[in-house]
């Protein structure tokens, strides 16, 4: 059987066929031999036909179209034409080796042309790969590796192109962030409590807050300094005058050490990083909340801007969490008791990173595992509108919550939750009445736009009559003459039309009274004949 093989390449596609295949044997050690030197590989291997692209977009575009597994139409075109006929009915007597699995698919579902890949096929096409600027004679030193260089320029670019409004990276690395912030605020607000303990250990019983804490701690500096005049500020700081006196009367009282000035200066700088590190802490969760309001709004409205964006990192990216099923969604974050449970044969875990919702929270500890089942169904719904909507709305994510909120009730109450099918269709009657309301609101801004350049235009009038003497006297006497016949013709037209309309009316009044007198004559004729026969 002969054997043809297909090789893209970045200038076009070329396709060879491999001849004294019965001496190799197809064996895969020998091609590989026979792959370095260019006189072995040359009698085996031969180019049969060669089609280059037409232009660099044309070659993307087929790059694309090779990398999903699709052949276009040229590549059809070109296989149909430099192939031998496949009769219906009959065996081939040819076979195509393709390097992608997916393509050869395709191309025999389509063409009915019988495809393989193999290691004798990769093979073969890393020999061409080698030595393919000597198969091709009109090709010159260097345009081949351009090609190549532009191609991938061009399809790496395409690869990586995106919305700006819709990068789901953002998030995982906010999320990330706010994670590790999280851990080392705690780890340096507890520095700060036993460094300044030292000085003041009564504060720590009085202000439990670490943030509040460390401001306290700049404030107040060296504890005998305090007195009553340090009562406001500290009031602003804690939020409570009583307490604010308290820490004045402890300071007085305190049992702990005098420290250096130095010292003192060191914990005041390190209680400054600290609120500088919370005060970061909290920009970074309102970015990480109007990115998550941008990516996934339904998703963030349903569970909650932070664990969403904590699924989302854990699953890599939106689509890749708009790919998993509900049951792999509600596990997410919980493989390591899973793998236990399934290697000691144990109960698998109900929940993972989903038990950081309020709603399973507020569950009874008898419906929690149904709850997260619940929970991550809605979830993954949210997730895969969120990922291939155009528009970005929170309407279905808020039904989804008002439909988990129902689900609580019933397993609380016993309250029935309303059905799926007519929430759904609520969530969209709502999005087609926003999106009406989207194009109602277009046409009145482009109107009050239009009124606004009247308006304009009407303020440069008066601007323009008083230029207009200069134009005028630059016109030439035949312009004001011809001006002047057509209004003279519009001013005639005009009488004549008045005129018309006048004779009309004229005629109709007549007719008007014409029948009112016929009909009275008809009455008086009537009223004589029923007197004469009485």
């Amino acid at each position: 059987m002969a054997l043809y093989f297909l090789f893209e390449s970045s200038s076009g596609y070329a396709l060879f066929h491999a001849q004294g295949l019965d001496e190799i044997g197809q064996n895969t050690e020998a091609v590989r031999n026979s792959v370095a030197d260019l006189n072995r590989f040359g009698k085996v291997v031969q180019l049969t036909a060669f089609q280059p692209f037409e232009s660099a977009i044309d070659g993307l575009n087929q790059c694309n179209s090779v990398s999903e597994g699709l052949m276009t139409d040229e590549l059809r075109s070109f296989l149909e034409l430099n192939l031998p006929k496949v009769k219906e009915g009959k065996k081939s007597k040819f076979s195509l080796g393709v390097a992608e699995p997916k393509l050869g698919s395709h191309i025999s579902e389509t063409t009915k042309i019988p495809c393989q890949s193999g290691e004798f096929v990769l093979e073969l096409l890393r020999g061409v790969r080698l030595h393919f600027d000597k198969f091709i004679k009109d090709l010159k030193s260097g345009d081949l590796e351009k090609a190549q260089l532009g191609l991938a320029h061009s399809y790496s670019r395409a690869k990586v192109k995106f919305n700006v409004n819709r990068v789901d990276n953002m998030v995982i690395q906010a999320i990330f962030l706010l994670d590790t912030l999280d851990k080392d605020i705690n780890s340096f607000s507890m520095r700060v409590r036993e460094w300044y303990s030292w000085h003041f250990p009564e504060l720590v019983k009085i202000v439990n807050d670490n943030y509040l804490y460390a401001r306290v701690a700049k404030l107040t500096e060296d504890k005998s300094k305090l007195s009553e005049e340090h009562v406001p500020a500290l009031t602003e700081i804690l939020g409570d005058e009583d307490k604010a006196k308290e820490v004045v009367e402890a300071g007085k009282a305190s049992m702990g050490q005098d420290l250096t000035p130095v010292d003192l200066i060191n914990v005041q700088l390190f209680a400054q990083r600290v609120m500088d590190l919370a005060e970061y802490r909290k920009n970074l969760y309102d970015y990480l909340v109007t990115k998550m309001n941008d990516i996934a709004p339904n998703l963030a409205s349903l569970i909650g801007e932070v664990v969403g964006a904590r699924l989302i990192s854990h699953a890599g990216s939106l689509t890749n969490l708009a790919k998993c099923p509900s049951s792999t969604l509600q596990i997410l974050g919980a493989e390591k008791a899973l793998f236990r449970a399934l290697k000691t044969r144990g109960n698998t875990p109900k929940y993972g990173l989903i038990f950081h919702s309020s709603f399973i929270g507020r569950a009874s500890s008898k419906n929690k595992g149904r709850m997260a089942r619940y929970l991550a169904n809605k979830c993954s719904i949210a997730s895969r509108i969120d990922c291939f909507s155009e528009r970005g709305s929170t309407v279905f994510g808020e039904k989804l919550r008002e439909q988990v909120e129902e689900r609580l009730e019933f397993y609380d109450k016993g309250v029935a939750p309303r059905k799926n099918i007519d929430v759904m269709k609520s969530a969209i009657e709502s999005t087609l009445n926003k999106d009406t309301e989207m194009e109602e609101v277009e046409p009145e801004e482009a109107s009050a736009k239009k009124s606004k350049k009247k308006k304009s235009k009407t303020e440069d009038a008066p601007a323009a009559a008083t230029n207009g003497d200069a134009l005028e006297d630059g016109k030439s006497e035949k312009k004001k003459k011809k001006e002047k016949r057509k209004k003279e013709q519009e001013a005639d037209e005009e009488d004549g039309k008045t005129n018309g309309v006048n004779e009309l009316d004229g005629t109709a009044k007549k007719k008007k009274k014409k029948s009112k007198d016929e009909a009275a004559t008809n009455e008086t004729t009537k009223k004589k004949k029923k007197k004469s026969q009485e």
